[in-house]
């Protein structure tokens, strides 16, 4: 099993978003307080994996700053989990619009006797990405903040539970979703490409078997453009592309393939 990104229960750089007053969205009907959509936002950023905290409402002993991942419960107006996904992220991300998520999962349902911090009985695990140059607009100013963490605080029980079943799901999928190339520009180098794997795996790769690897999988295809990287020569830029692959053919496990 490939390393855990994230440094457990110990407090570590964070990239703080503008602040903002966060406080879990009004529930327009009685049932959906009994349902939390909890959602696990995860970027890379300064060569890791991060995940996007809120300065948590619920009540939790000690003078620390008590952390939370972003959750709410489902509205009328949500046609799908997603949709209520999508509309968390927009509010904690402070986007009128359509958030910038590039590829979301459900992680997992949780029902247990975990500290909540809404004490919601029933969660719902969403883990979505967010591409590393995605732009956070201002927000208005507000007594708390949201920030990205490439170590993670001390979390309430159940949200530490949700983060750890959707790291395990991004990394299940990376071999069966195009995850990766979500979180990068429509043209990339290859070492672009391996680096982001890099931090979703939480190990290094061995290039040129990451290489072989990669293009006995069809996924990428050479453009016509170059780019200067430092002093040595200018690299090649490729492009997702995934070519139909013939029934009963494996994916590769880019997660083997260890440096």
């Amino acid at each position: 099993m490939p390393a855990y990104p994230f440094a457990p229960e110990s407090p570590g750089s964070a990239t703080v978003a503008s602040p903002v007053r966060v406080e879990p969205p009004p529930s327009p009907r009685g049932w959906a307080a009994s349902c939390a959509v909890d959602l696990v936002l995860l970027s890379p950023r300064q060569g890791r994996l991060a995940v996007f905290l809120e300065r948590s409402t619920g009540e939790r002993a000690g003078d620390e700053p008590s952390w939370a991942l972003p959750w709410g419960t489902p509205w009328p107006t949500d046609a799908t989990l997603d949709d209520c996904a999508r509309r968390i992220a927009a509010r904690a991300l402070h986007h009128e619009d359509a958030p910038p998520l590039t590829w979301l999962a459900q992680a997992g349902t949780f029902a247990d006797d975990r500290q909540h911090p809404g004490r919601i009985e029933l969660s719902v695990g969403i883990v979505a990405t967010v591409p590393a140059g995605a732009r956070q607009p201002d927000a208005p100013s507000g007594e708390s903040s949201g920030a990205w963490f490439t170590e993670v605080p001390p979390l309430h029980d159940r949200h530490r539970a949700v983060l750890d079943a959707a790291v395990a799901a991004i990394r299940l999928s990376i071999d069966t979703a195009p995850v990766a190339f979500r979180l990068l520009p429509a043209t990339f180098t290859l070492s672009e490409l391996q680096q982001v794997y890099e931090i979703l795996l939480g190990h290094r790769l061995h290039k040129a078997s990451f290489r072989r690897a990669l293009l006995a999988a069809s996924l990428v295809e050479a453009t016509d453009d170059w780019r200067s990287e430092g002093r040595g020569r200018p690299a090649q830029l490729f492009r997702y592309a995934p070519r139909r692959r013939r029934p009963r053919r494996r994916g590769v496990r880019f997660d083997l393939l260890r440096g």
